[in-house]
């Protein structure tokens, strides 16, 4: 998790100044931050997040002992398949987390029969994504979004425009995103790069669903 501080400089004669720092990781900013307060010249100290929520220092220092017991460091792949004679879609995710000093990997599929393309599988493959991250518990943290759907990272992004179709989704995406004080990190890769959540989705299609998580080895 990165922010930035903003520090209320009084000097002696009680002139104020504000100062603000670049970004930076929270471990860092609390290191900078301590040796601030021993100037005695400080009238506020905040922190911000990527989504523009202020923090105190003792807010951000209990969040991050929070943040230790609960799933971090979330790197998360999805995919979406659509087979037009059957007008079934695969959708398959995988997230990689870290918890209690440990490496987790949840996977999941569904089937589902309600959408009409290829293109709105992988929208529906994302907000499952969001989904089984809400149930995880991961909130205020950055994560980092993997899938060879370019189309769709590149909309969420705001790189791309967003037309009608797709507008629904990004709506329902953002607003979940928001509930959970995310901070995306888009990520475009290759197929063959996708290919956990792909099987997935393929195999979801094939109706065999899977919900699995699991602590990985250490390397």
């Amino acid at each position: 998790m990165k922010v930035f501080m903003e520090w209320t400089y009084v000097t002696p004669k009680k002139k104020e100044m504000v100062w603000t720092s670049t970004e930076m990781e929270v471990t860092e900013a609390l290191f900078f931050a301590e040796d601030i307060e021993r100037t005695g010249r400080v009238k506020q100290l905040l922190f911000y997040d990527a989504s523009g929520v202020a923090w105190t220092k003792k807010e951000l220092m209990k969040l991050m002992k929070e943040i230790e017991t609960e799933p971090h460091d979330v790197i998360a792949y999805f995919d979406g398949g659509y087979d037009r004679q059957s007008k079934k879609a695969g959708i398959g995710i995988v997230i990689y987390y870290k918890q209690n000093g440990a490496q987790f990997r949840r996977r999941a599929n569904a089937q589902l029969d309600e959408l009409q393309s290829n293109n709105e599988a992988e929208y529906a493959a994302f907000y499952f994504l969001l989904e089984q991250i809400e149930h995880l518990g991961v909130h205020h943290l950055p994560v980092v979004f993997r899938g060879d759907a370019h189309v769709v990272l590149h909309q969420l992004s705001n790189d791309w425009p967003v037309f009608s179709d797709e507008g629904r989704w990004v709506e329902r995406i953002e607003q979940k995103m928001k509930k959970l004080r995310i901070s995306p990190i888009y990520e475009p890769i290759n197929r063959k790069e996708n290919s956990e959540a792909d099987q997935l989705a393929t195999q979801a299609l094939r109706g065999k669903i899977i919900v699995s998580t699991i602590q990985l080895e250490r390397e």
